[in-house]
């Protein structure tokens, strides 16, 4: 493979740096650091830009130290994108490569600072769901960068102590394509075994494994289909395969962010659009009161149901299931023509244009945007701006440590006119 000599400028969004090929094109290069020199094998020649590992580093950051883990290097497991950087570092490269998307996609320049969380041990040890695939010899393993190829671990610095302690990468998995190991807040284990074929695959007994789910079938092979989670006070039922925030101090910090945000009165009427089991639609139902009314919209059948088990208490609250942009659509969808607050959590595609605008004739107050992927978030910014909704405050959370992945919660009011 080709290799090169290059000097690394910015951080790029997903976990790269930027360094120029010598014929202008941009390199986007892995297991750098901005300000280094390094050699670099070409993994992707393209014709308008490059993918490049730094294999040697020439002269090196002063942020640079040893990766935690043995497999966070080139051409190993492409599960990490900055075990090589300080983690003061990794917050200050995520904080540039959300400040840089703001810039570009919205138009709004703005100080951008990654606060870090509680429920890691110096970024390790927080991931609390992992999912594995299965290589030839039936071993757990985890991909390449941007491959299928695998690499075979014995275990995932950054995976949650539960996870570990299942054991589940000491056995074979005859039969299986992927395994993905729950560890919860409430110290429920449970094993998610995705078949390789249409037969079901053979299952080996760990111990301390509370619940084994074949993924197809309808019942489990042992213990119950979800899991409990603790958070905002309270426990939450959680479908095993469902979705949950993975950093133990994720579900918290993000509740009580949303809450700042909105500041909701007794009384207010809410929305809280992609509400997956119902986490901000429980912690704000108690502050509107009963008074107020809730109405939380979930695209995901499963998710719905464990809200509307998690919120029964909740005479005022209410649960619709189905596609949030379908459901916006409807003519006086539930009754519903105004909204003081709204909450949006969506998937790493965000909102995208119709959602926004249609948030918009609801004419919340406030808006509270929680997101996973900076650049989704900027291309719904600017469509709010459009709508004459603008930015009044931006937080940003490390719930990835280790990863290029960050956490926002963005805070959106109507324009004074």
């Amino acid at each position: 493979m080709t290799t090169l000599e290059l000097e690394v400028e910015r951080v790029a969004h997903g976990g790269s740096c930027v360094a120029r090929h010598p014929d202008g094109r941009v390199v986007f290069v892995r297991h750098a650091l901005p300000g280094e020199r390094v050699r670099a094998r070409i993994t992707d020649d393209g014709e308008r830009f490059l993918r490049a590992d730094a294999v040697e580093v020439l002269r090196p950051s002063p942020d640079r130290v040893e990766p935690p883990c043995a497999y966070a290097r080139p051409g190993l497991c492409g599960g990490c994108d900055w075990q090589h950087a300080s983690l003061p570092a990794q917050r200050g490269l995520k904080a540039a490569a959300v400040r840089e998307q703001l810039v570009r996609l919205a138009g709004l320049d703005r100080e951008v600072v990654v606060e870090a969380v509680p429920g890691d041990e110096d970024g390790l040890g927080w991931r609390t769901r992992v999912r594995f695939a299965v290589d030839a010899e039936g071993r757990l393993a985890l991909r390449k960068h941007r491959s299928h190829d695998l690499v075979q671990v014995a275990a995932c610095p950054i995976a949650a102590p539960g996870v570990d302690e299942v054991g589940a990468t000491g056995v074979t998995w005859p039969g299986a394509a992927e395994v993905e190991v729950v560890a919860s807040s409430t110290g429920d284990r449970t094993l998610l075994v995705e078949p390789a074929g249409t037969r079901r695959p053979r299952v080996p007994g760990l111990p301390g494994v509370t619940s084994t789910l074949v993924v197809g079938d309808e019942s489990p092979l042992r213990g119950r289909s979800w899991v409990r989670e603790h958070a905002a006070g309270r426990d939450w039922r959680v479908s095993a395969a469902g979705f949950w925030q993975v950093h133990p101090g994720a579900a918290d910090t993000l509740v009580a962010a949303v809450v700042e945000a909105l500041r909701p009165r007794a009384g207010d009427t809410v929305v809280d659009l992609y509400a997956g089991a119902g986490l901000f639609a429980g912690a704000l139902a108690p502050l509107v009161g009963e008074d107020g009314r809730v109405v939380a919209v979930e695209g995901d059948k499963r998710a719905a149901a464990d809200a509307r088990r998690n919120l029964h208490e909740h005479a005022h609250v209410r649960i619709e299931a189905g596609s949030v942009e379908k459901v916006l659509a409807k003519p006086g969808w539930l009754a519903l023509e105004r909204a003081d607050l709204v909450v949006l959590d969506p998937p790493r595609t965000g909102a995208r244009r119709p959602v926004v605008e249609a948030v918009a004739r609801l004419a919340p107050r406030t808006v509270a945007y929680v997101a996973c992927d900076p650049a989704a978030l900027a291309r719904d910014l600017a469509t709010f701006a459009e709508a004459g909704y603008e930015l009044a405050g931006l937080r940003a959370f490390d719930l990835f440590p280790m990863t290029s992945h960050v956490e926002c919660v963005a805070v959106l009011r109507a324009r004074e006119t």
